[in-house]
């Protein structure tokens, strides 16, 4: 079983028990209610959630203290990989350690983490750049992730 990182529990919220979640995900269907999510190594099921300003507050059955919300506050949220994905999406797991490579075939080094940014998620390479997401354009026959960057992005760095 595949587990996706889905978003993170950032604190607790009020005396009955809630949370205040961080989705690092588009599908907010993971915190409706009878969602099975693991909460660090903990595996929890939401019993009813709200938007609150850009998060959400959500309740887990069998937590009801501001104690217990305190036990899981900076967990990563995990959930199971749906059975429906598009074999050319891409994800986070998957990610991790393969090579980015420029349309034109120069290598730019490793995938090292994938870094949340409100514009646009971003690739950590263990070269120290940083490439938005919205540049990857797929994958090559090799499985390396291609980029198609504004002129100078990689420059930039070198010149530091």
């Amino acid at each position: 079983m595949t587990l996706l990182e889905v978003g993170r529990i950032d604190k607790a919220q009020g005396l009955r028990g809630e949370v205040v979640v961080t989705l690092t995900t588009t599908e907010t269907s993971r915190l409706a209610p009878g969602s099975e999510l693991v909460a660090g190594d903990r595996p929890v099921v939401v019993a009813e959630s709200r938007p609150h300003q850009h998060r959400w507050v959500v309740r887990f059955d069998g937590v009801t203290s501001r104690e217990q919300a305190e036990e899981l506050a900076r967990a990563v949220l995990r959930a199971e990989a749906p059975a429906d994905t598009d074999p050319d999406d891409l994800w986070v797991h998957e990610l991790v350690g393969t090579a980015v490579v420029e349309a034109d075939g120069t290598e730019r080094g490793l995938i090292e983490a994938v870094q949340d940014n409100p514009a646009s998620d971003l690739l950590v390479l263990d070269t120290g750049a940083l490439v938005p997401l919205r540049f990857v354009t797929g994958r090559d026959a090799e499985g390396r992730v291609v980029v198609e960057v504004p002129a100078g992005l990689f420059e930039l760095l070198d010149e530091s």
